[in-house]
């Protein structure tokens, strides 16, 4: 059903993405759904980013499009009162990173969803994630990395948040292409994440008691 809104925006066809988002939506198709195929098509479009087959333009278009469809998602989740209570998110890429394609997909989700969120962007040091805990107040800290050199700033950043004071006070989840239940535990975090979606049911879940 929503294969060639994935297509669409694979190849950059934003014209006929907008317009294909706008059918769904007016059949009722579930939003969830569409967010997930949104997912489904950046990490396609990540892949060639990766493989040296798109480059920045293709991200920033890509980026654009996402924004524009999750502008016509947010009225009609707002709208569906079977929505778990929703609250505040934290996110960013640890420390040593500078990868942002997942965690924008869940940005984008999570937004569209509801949620609260503070993006505080790439290669941020632990210090900056308990300064922002501490004045954003969320239920849920999200860390973002690509590269293996990131689990360790993962595990760092766990730590200062736990030498705080404030680790009992959030639920920690990390995501990454690499990371595992083995990294979660070598992290201290609550959880892992193997795609945005799951990323965003897992703040549902923890938030609005789903």
């Amino acid at each position: 059903m929503t294969e060639s809104l994935i297509q669409a925006l694979v190849v950059m066809q934003e014209a006929k993405a907008l317009k294909e988002a706008r059918r769904l939506l007016d059949k009722g198709a579930d939003p969830m759904n569409i967010l997930e195929s949104c997912s489904k098509a950046m990490e396609i479009v990540g892949k060639r980013f990766e493989r040296e087959e798109y480059f920045l333009p293709h991200l920033m278009m890509a980026g654009e499009m996402l924004k524009q469809i999750s502008e016509m998602i947010k009225p009609v989740v707002k709208e569906d009162k079977t929505q778990p209570g929703r609250g505040r998110v934290l996110i960013g890429t640890v420390e040593g990173d500078i990868h942002d394609i997942g965690k924008n997909m869940v940005v984008f989700i999570l937004e569209a969803s509801g949620f609260g969120v503070l993006d505080i962007g790439v290669d941020q040091a632990p210090e900056k994630f308990v300064q922002a805990v501490r004045s954003f107040q969320p239920q849920v800290v999200g860390m973002s990395g690509l590269l293996t050199l990131s689990f360790d700033s993962m595990k760092e950043t766990v730590q200062a948040i736990e030498e705080a004071g404030l680790r009992e006070k959030v639920r920690i989840m990390i995501g990454g292409g690499q990371v595992t239940e083995k990294v979660k535990d070598y992290t201290g975090a609550d959880a892992y994440a193997a795609d945005a979606v799951a990323g965003v049911r897992l703040c549902r879940r923890w938030i609005g008691g789903e």
